[in-house]
């Protein structure tokens, strides 16, 4: 509401044309509303197959925009809905803004239909996955339009990836299981933001968390947060829940689930589904009974049982319904902030991946202060002078790790 209120009466995004590539939910209902108020026309699909909320997208579509997504579809069907939100702008026009959340979108123009880059002025990335695959096709050239990587502005990657999963993974995994976490092993594949979330989490709920880790910092936080940090092939014969949450393939494979106990939960909070080798286990599983929607129940050959939710997809928004609002408010802040930068001053973005200002970060979190009634300090003119920084920020230099 803040961003409606400041920049809706100029419409800054007057012209632009923004085809999102996100899941689509109630919270991304508002995010479209809000890219609508400030000028923009809209056509969206969902970056997964389970996480639409079917009474959102009937919403927004009764709106009048584009809606190009279901709960439950089809590989196929999720690609058809991508490639039928490129042009469904009125007068048949496509894109010239992309606002995606893993890359399918980006990659989906650069790789298909290349004809139509030359009129994006360029692309906001939303999540961890999304953001690597653009630093890595920039470095091989493969990149042809400038990006904002949004995922690692503080106010996202610090909140939406920390604190949203801290809630939504257990929030997930209880209402596809009803399981009871206190007394369990946990294991958690990945000690990033979304690692420390998740762990914590479980944690709290009286679990006992191991963790696995490949780089040697992360290790070392999660030891001296308490936790156990091993490998997942010493995990797997006494862990309960798996959760994944790298981003990287093949985390669970074929000598996990082989070894794992009777009815080991397994889960993925990760964007894509390569980190479970689900199509192992649909393989070579004795029987497969699908209990309920997204909780599926696997007869090892040795007869012992593993749960998998979700199908190894998103799990706290294929059994739940994502993160809470006010969290996702500050990632989506930060997803307007970016469109507008880009629409509105290209010549600031050189073809490359490039961050919101620092000072942008710091309005978002501003902007969410008053719903939690927090009151700032303020400098006085003889402490700004001390610390050299200006009374109104930004506070913090660019290599400031929150």
């Amino acid at each position: 509401m803040f961003m409606r209120s400041k920049y809706g009466p100029s419409k800054p995004l007057s012209g632009a044309r923004i085809a999102g590539c996100l899941h689509m939910t109630i919270q991304t209902a508002v995010l479209i509303e809000t890219l609508t108020a400030l000028g923009a026309e809209v056509t969206w699909s969902s970056c997964n197959i389970f996480s639409t909320q079917d009474h959102a997208a009937a919403a927004i579509a009764a709106t009048g925009v584009p809606v190009f997504a279901w709960k439950g579809e089809t590989e196929e069907e999720y690609q058809w809905c991508i490639e039928q939100s490129l042009a469904a702008f009125p007068g048949g026009k496509p894109l010239n803004m992309i606002l995606d959340d893993g890359g399918d979108l980006t990659t989906l123009v650069h790789e298909k239909y290349p004809q139509y880059l030359k009129n994006i002025k360029g692309l906001s990335e939303e999540t961890t996955t999304g953001v690597h695959h653009l630093y890595k096709a920039f470095r091989e050239g493969r990149l042809k339009v400038p990006a904002i990587n949004v995922n690692d502005s503080v106010t996202k990657s610090k909140f939406d990836n920390y604190y949203g999963c801290r809630e939504s993974l257990v929030d997930g995994i209880k209402r596809a299981t009803d399981v009871m976490l206190a007394g369990k092993v946990a294991v958690v594949a990945g000690y990033g933001d979304v690692g420390k979330g998740c762990a914590e989490s479980l944690r709290t709920y009286g679990a006992r968390v191991l963790v696995t880790e490949i780089d040697p910092i992360n290790a070392l936080q999660a030891a001296m947060a308490g936790y156990e940090v091993t490998t997942m092939e010493d995990a797997a014969p006494r862990s309960n829940v798996f959760v994944t949450t790298t981003g990287n393939r093949d985390i669970i494979t074929a000598k996990h689930f082989l070894v794992m106990p009777e009815d080991a939960i397994v889960c993925n909070i990760g964007h894509f589904d390569v980190e479970i080798d689900v199509a192992w286990l649909k393989a070579n599983a004795k029987q497969a009974v699908n209990v309920k929607p997204q909780v599926d129940r696997f007869t090892m050959p040795s007869g012992r049982h593993v749960i998998l939710l979700a199908e190894g997809r998103l799990v706290n928004l294929g059994c739940a319904t994502g993160h809470p609002s006010f969290v996702m408010s500050c990632s989506f802040a930060n997803q307007v902030l970016a469109q507008i930068a880009l629409w509105t001053t290209p010549e600031k973005f050189p073809l490359g991946v490039h961050m919101l200002p620092k000072e942008l970060d710091e309005e978002v979190a501003r902007a969410h202060l008053a719903q939690l009634n927090v009151k700032l300090t303020e400098l006085s003119s003889e402490q700004s002078k001390y610390l050299d920084i200006p009374v109104q920020g930004p506070y913090k230099a660019s290599h400031y790790r929150y």
